[in-house]
């Protein structure tokens, strides 16, 4: 009988992606298993059908010689399954034969393997992020132990090559089933995956190759940061494992509130108060900034609610040039209390506006307001 077409066998297209393939590939497997069909030789048959399509289609040198040549390709080779397949070849799909086989089909020579990251958090002043600043932190992290050199063994002595994997790290188990050999690879339990034994183990990592420190690191936060910007340090995070690179280790600003100031992105924001005769015959006053005081000119006639910009006396941009703008907005406050001189020149001041006042009229300070505000 012709075999039939690998897409048709798994049910997917030419154009089928590789993860449209397994996933097919997946899905068949669960169904056509013969632990699941025990007895039914047709569902035997039907798993070593999409076996066959999934090593071919999920290899892209495969699955071109297939695209161009048919099944022709692989004849000269004794077709698929003359020697059996290894399992551990279908890279990825390892909980499939998991869930089979009870085992860890997917297993891969343990080697050194990157540490994994840090995380920290800290706070600094508004004025802190606005100019940057140093600070020097302390981080618990893991660190390759320097008593033994990260060997695991005492000084001294050293490890030998595990007798149970040959030094691999690895083991393999065979099994003959209906439809194949299959060829298990799983991490050595003798050396856990190291491929040495260690008899005399280091008095300070106890074998483990590493310890627990707490490591001080200077950092350089630049200006210009806010809440929830991120530095990466590169090489500050736990040590790898087996000779492999530390990870990274990051740290998150929190910026602590400020007194006067608000920030809007490199921008800040201030309110200054003044009296209603400041307003209206203007004044210079002496502002806070982020560079100290700073003289600032209210024109006569100048309303509640004005904004008066301050070029380049904002925060420092992030990794940039130049400033923002410090905007200071004019708060004008009415008076609560008032003599009764305060009072007559305020009546004076409305009648000269072309405005009568009473003393006992209702909303009397509302109504000073709106003429001084025009």
């Amino acid at each position: 009988m012709a075999k039939r077409d690998y897409y048709e066998a798994l049910g997917v297209s030419k154009d089928a992606s590789v993860e449209e393939i397994k996933k097919a590939f997946r899905k068949l497997a669960r169904k056509y298993h013969p632990d699941v069909n025990t007895g039914d030789a047709n569902a035997e048959a039907k798993f070593k059908e999409i076996a066959e399509a999934y090593d071919v289609l999920q290899d892209p040198q495969k699955k071109a010689a297939y695209d161009h040549y048919g099944h022709a390709a692989f004849e000269q080779q004794g077709g698929f399954g003359g020697g059996g397949f290894d399992f551990s070849d279908f890279g990825g799909l390892g909980d499939i034969f998991d869930m089979f086989f009870g085992g860890g089909g997917g297993g891969r020579r343990r080697g050194p393997e990157r540490g994994a990251d840090l995380r920290l958090e800290i706070e600094i002043s508004f004025t802190e992020a606005a100019f940057g600043v140093e600070r020097d932190i302390k981080i618990p992290r893991t660190e390759n132990c320097t008593t033994c050199g990260g060997s695991g063994a005492a000084p001294g002595t050293s490890s030998k090559t595990c007798d149970g994997c040959g030094g691999s790290g690895q083991v393999q188990y065979a099994q003959n089933t209906a439809f194949g050999r299959i060829v298990q690879t799983r991490t050595c339990e003798k050396c856990r995956g190291r491929g040495k034994i260690i008899d005399k183990p280091c008095p300070t990592c106890h074998g483990s190759t590493q310890v627990r420190r707490t490591k001080n690191i200077h950092v350089k936060v630049p200006a210009g940061v806010d809440t929830g910007s991120r530095l990466r340090l590169s090489g500050e995070g736990e040590a790898g494992t087996l000779g492999g690179p530390h990870g990274d280790l990051y740290v998150f600003i929190r910026v602590a509130s400020h007194e006067i100031f608000r920030r809007e992105n490199y921008d800040i924001i201030s309110e200054v108060p003044i009296t209603f005769v400041q307003a209206s015959l203007g004044d210079e006053l002496d502002v806070d900034t982020l560079d100290g005081k700073h003289k600032l000119k209210v024109p006569e006639g100048t309303q509640n609610g004005t904004v008066i910009r301050l070029r380049g006396k904002g925060v420092k941009q992030l990794n940039g040039h130049g400033r923002g703008d410090h905007h200071v907005v004019i708060k004008v406050v009415t008076p609560t209390k008032l003599n009764d001189k305060q009072k007559e020149l305020l009546r004076e001041f409305a009648r000269l506006g072309g405005k009568n006042v009473s003393s006992t009229d209702k909303g009397f300070f509302e109504k000073v307001k709106d003429v001084i505000m025009g």
